[in-house]
């Protein structure tokens, strides 16, 4: 069994999705701190070949809320009214833009107050038009020990599932110490995205956006592709 454990992020990029397909158990992990001004509630698209930083504001907290506890603001209802059309006129003449938009609008069209549950459903509806088959869990609701921090922790959940692989993204190589991976009987890998690049209008293309901009811009069956265009790097 294959696992994967990474925070909730909104709309996030395909190496994020790459990640979930690898695997047979995604969790998301809710349950950590909420980090102010972190890309949980916010990413990246295109507007006029030229990079754009949306947000969707949640209620202000204190510095040792956990994810899961974070709501959306008063004017969430607004905001994504007004990110629905931005993404509307910024995508509009996408090859793609039909069958993208209508899941992205769904998606912002849900009434979920709460941040972590509405990005688990954000995912799973992105997941379904991707043909990604993984299936999806959210940490708070299982029954895995959280008094245990960092690696320990990341171990924990592994085992709860009977998981012989741990999966996890390149950037937190720096994180994990594969001797306390080996010596509980587990695997660890790292995915590595290649250098992905795609037809992004007539601008220079601006690499690692949401996968918003992939679905915008590429076919089902080019996702599909992209998908699987990464290195897996053992431990």
């Amino acid at each position: 069994m294959k696992v994967a454990i990474m925070q909730p992020y909104l709309f996030p990029y395909i190496g994020y999705f790459q990640l979930i397909k690898a695997v047979d158990i995604f969790v998301i992990h809710d349950d950590v701190q909420f980090i102010q001004r972190g890309w949980i509630n916010r990413n990246r698209i295109l507007n006029n070949n030229t990079e754009f930083l949306f947000s969707l504001p949640v209620k202000k907290a204190s510095s040792d809320t956990l994810i899961n506890q974070i709501e959306w603001a008063d004017s969430f209802q607004s905001d994504k009214k007004k990110l629905i059309i931005q993404i509307e006129n910024f995508y509009k003449k996408a090859p793609y833009f039909e069958s993208a938009f209508q899941v992205i609008k769904n998606i912002l069209e849900n009434e979920e107050q709460n941040l972590s549950m509405f990005i688990k459903n954000a995912l799973l509806q992105i997941n379904e038009f991707l043909n990604i088959k993984t299936k999806v869990f959210i940490n708070s609701e299982l029954g895995t020990n959280k008094n245990l921090k960092g690696q320990a922790r990341v171990i924990d959940i592994v085992q709860f599932f009977d998981g012989l692989y741990y999966f996890n993204p390149i950037g937190g190589m720096d994180l994990y110490d594969s001797k306390a991976f080996h010596e509980k009987g587990l695997d660890l890998s790292f995915i590595r995205t290649q250098n992905i690049h795609y037809n992004q209008n007539k601008g220079e293309f601006i690499p690692f956006l949401s996968i918003i901009d992939v679905m915008m811009f590429n076919s089902k069956e080019n996702i599909e592709i992209l998908l699987e265009t990464f290195d897996i790097i053992k431990q």
